[in-house]
């Protein structure tokens, strides 16, 4: 299912730079992700599991004069990521920009000190799994060909400092004693992806890289966060400029180690 808000004052005065899609983008760090593209003049392609939820971000995109489109997708069922780029492919004759912002935590409550290795579950794995790296992939893949029409391709994968090895084998490193089992061996393999699609890109016109937000105030990073949406973008932002990085695992401008 397709939905197309259009706001006609701004169609009229203003041309689109860039087509972006961003998945799960009907709040937090995608949302405002949309909302900074949108700003900018980009095209806006995003998705919801709801179809409530993905009328009311495109109605909030629109009362800032941003051009949206709106897929119902959930990254969860392989059969909704296959419709979704077909649907891609109908409306749009190429892609600039993959967000591959969708992500869930299903460990513990909230980022909290502990250890969930002697406890996950099977049905925990295999859904953060699915929704956290399975989902990138096979839509990354499905996507490919539009974003290689494209001048300037990038895809970003919305990643997190909790992937990295070599932090969480540092017992002095601030998120040693987070051991989210399911959340973060999915993030480090979304890192590892990240590392081979970018040799597999190596000279074609698109970028890839991880970003780490930060520890942003949304649902999944709970009320203790210390970043705001605004700041938490920033990395994303980023990395979807000419002159950003490939193959990296970027916050704020630096490196993280993988």
């Amino acid at each position: 299912m397709i939905f197309a808000i259009i706001n006609d004052i701004y169609t009229k005065g203003n041309s689109m730079k860039k087509k972006v899609l961003i998945t799960g983008a009907n709040k937090g760090l995608g949302l405002e992700t949309a909302l900074q593209l949108g700003l900018a003049g980009h095209t806006i392609l995003i998705t919801s599991r709801n179809s409530d939820n993905l009328k009311n971000a495109m109605n909030f995109l629109a009362s800032h004069q941003i051009q949206s489109f709106g897929y119902i997708a959930d990254m969860l069922k392989e059969d909704d990521r296959i419709q979704l780029a077909k649907n891609i492919a109908l409306d749009h004759d190429y892609l600039d920009i993959l967000i591959n912002n969708a992500g869930t935590q299903l460990d513990f409550p909230s980022f909290m000190p502990g250890n969930s290795s002697e406890t996950v579950s099977q049905e925990v794995l295999k859904n953060t799994f699915e929704v956290n790296l399975f989902a990138p992939i096979h839509l990354t893949q499905l996507l490919l060909p539009l974003l290689k029409k494209s001048s300037a391709g990038r895809i970003v994968n919305v990643s997190s400092i909790m992937g990295s090895l070599a932090l969480h084998a540092d017992t002095k490193s601030p998120i040693y004693g987070i051991k989210l089992l399911a959340y973060n061996s999915s993030k480090t393999a979304l890192n590892q992806f990240t590392i081979h699609l970018s040799e597999a890109l190596n000279g074609t016109n698109i970028r890839v890289n991880s970003a780490h937000p930060g520890w942003v105030k949304t649902d999944l990073g709970g009320e203790y966060a210390p970043m705001s949406l605004q700041e938490g973008v920033k990395t994303i932002l980023d990395l979807t400029q000419e002159h950003c990085p490939h193959g990296s695992f970027i916050h704020d401008g630096n490196s993280i180690p993988w």
